[in-house]
């Protein structure tokens, strides 16, 4: 076996592990991308509950935080905690994307009075 004879099949190697190593990149990015537009929808939806909940939190902690649970839940999230103090509403969410699953805070209220 001498010459081009002993590199048979070389070329067929190398285009599958180029294939994979693509593939697997690929995946890696598209995973990135899970990631990304999980917490974006868990912080719009905890922004606007957050505002739901600062709306109704002169009417109580309960009626502000079901507000709160409502707008949660038509942006496809859950509200996994909620507090009101005063006007102020802590809300913390957590929307559920493929197997990605974050929470996040959000706070509204009023501006601070200013001196």
């Amino acid at each position: 076996m001498n010459g081009a004879g002993g590199d048979r099949g070389f070329a067929t190697v190398w285009g599958v592990m180029v294939t994979t190593a693509l593939g697997v990149v690929f995946a890696v990015v598209l995973a990135m991308g899970q990631v990304v537009v999980a917490r974006h929808r868990a912080g719009g939806a905890a922004d606007l509950a957050a505002l739901a909940a600062a709306d109704r939190a002169l009417r109580g902690q309960a009626d502000a935080c079901a507000a709160a649970a409502r707008v949660a839940s038509a942006q496809g999230a859950r509200v996994v905690r909620c507090g009101v103090d005063g006007e102020i509403a802590d809300v913390t969410v957590r929307a559920a994307f493929g197997p990605y699953a974050p929470e996040v805070r959000a706070r509204a209220g009023p501006p601070a009075a200013v001196p």
